[in-house]
C-alpha cells in the first residue's frame, strides 16, 4: 500500500506541476499582440493630435478609445482579466473599423491589417489563453 500511496501522491504532484505552469507565465503571442497594440496606439493618437480625424469631438473620441486601449495593453501585460477584456474588445473594434475603411477606399493595407488584427482577437478568445489571466 505504501508504493500504491506514494506513487498516487507523485501522480499528484505532478498533475500540479502541470497545472500551475499552464496557469502562469505569459505566452509569447499576448506579448506581440500587446507591442503591436501599443503600437498602433500611439500612431492613433499621435494622428488625432495632428488633426488627422478632424477637429473637435471625433479627435477627443479617438485620445480617450487610445488612453483605454493604452491602459489596457499595461492590464494585459500582467496579466489581468480587465486587460484581457480591453485589448480583445480593441482587437475587434480594429479589425471592423479597418474592413470599413476597405470597403470605402478599396486599399488593400486596410484589408491586410484587418485580416492580422482579427486573427489577433482569434488568439485572444482561446481557452487557453483566458485560463492565464487572474
Amino acid at each position: 500500500m505504501s508504493d500504491e500511496s506514494q506513487t498516487r501522491k507523485e501522480e499528484l504532484a505532478e498533475e500540479i506541476r502541470r497545472l500551475e505552469a499552464r496557469a502562469g507565465g505569459m505566452l509569447p503571442g499576448i506579448a506581440a499582440i500587446a507591442m503591436f497594440m501599443i503600437f498602433m496606439t500611439i500612431l492613433n493618437a499621435f494622428a488625432a493630435l495632428r488633426g488627422v480625424f478632424g477637429a473637435g469631438g471625433i479627435k477627443y473620441s479617438v485620445l480617450a478609445v487610445c488612453t483605454l486601449l493604452a491602459v489596457g495593453v499595461f492590464g494585459l501585460l500582467r496579466l489581468k482579466k480587465w486587460g484581457w477584456a480591453i485589448v480583445t474588445a480593441g482587437c475587434l473594434v480594429l479589425s471592423s473599423g479597418d474592413f470599413f475603411f476597405f470597403e470605402k477606399t478599396k486599399v488593400g493595407f486596410f484589408l491586410i491589417r484587418a485580416l492580422l488584427v482579427l486573427v489577433f482577437f482569434l488568439y485572444l478568445v482561446r481557452a487557453s489563453v483566458r485560463d492565464r489571466m487572474r
